[in-house]
């Protein structure tokens, strides 16, 4: 593997995010309709938290399981802002770091989405799925 290439190889650059003032159902869209698994909140463009699909279970099926879509996006609008189920101690990598840097960061945390960045200005995104792809393409 060469274990040296920059992250950038791998990462996604097309990001879906949401605004730190969104709400909280703009989430749960995203999470139904675009298949992804981890959701970066961002003002502007500086990176201020990530959402994760089970940081979002953790909010809507526990205590509001058995709604329908409307209700449960009413409740968790009303309920909670982004700022109270996103991660906000942020583990990242610069856009310059190597794909080794990712896989020890991931392997070592209990996180499987890590956000990339330029300075404060998130650019990209890499995961453990990223990393599982790239290793298959060898």
């Amino acid at each position: 593997m060469k274990k040296n290439e920059p992250i950038s190889k791998i990462m996604t650059r097309e990001l879906l995010t949401v605004h730190e003032g969104e709400p909280v159902s703009k989430l749960r869209y995203i999470f139904q309709n675009d298949g992804v698994h981890h959701i970066p909140v961002v003002s502007g463009t500086r990176l201020v938290g990530i959402v994760s699909w089970n940081d979002l279970l953790r909010v809507s099926f526990g205590e509001f399981g058995n709604q329908d879509g409307a209700s449960l996006d009413a409740i968790l609008d009303h309920t909670y802002k982004l700022a109270d189920i996103m991660s906000k101690d942020l583990k990242t990598i610069e856009v310059h770091g190597t794909i080794r840097d990712a896989a020890h960061m991931l392997s070592n945390s209990n996180f499987h989405a890590l956000p990339v960045v330029d300075g404060e200005t998130l650019v990209g995104i890499v995961t453990t799925t990223d990393l599982v792809r790239y290793l298959a393409d060898l």
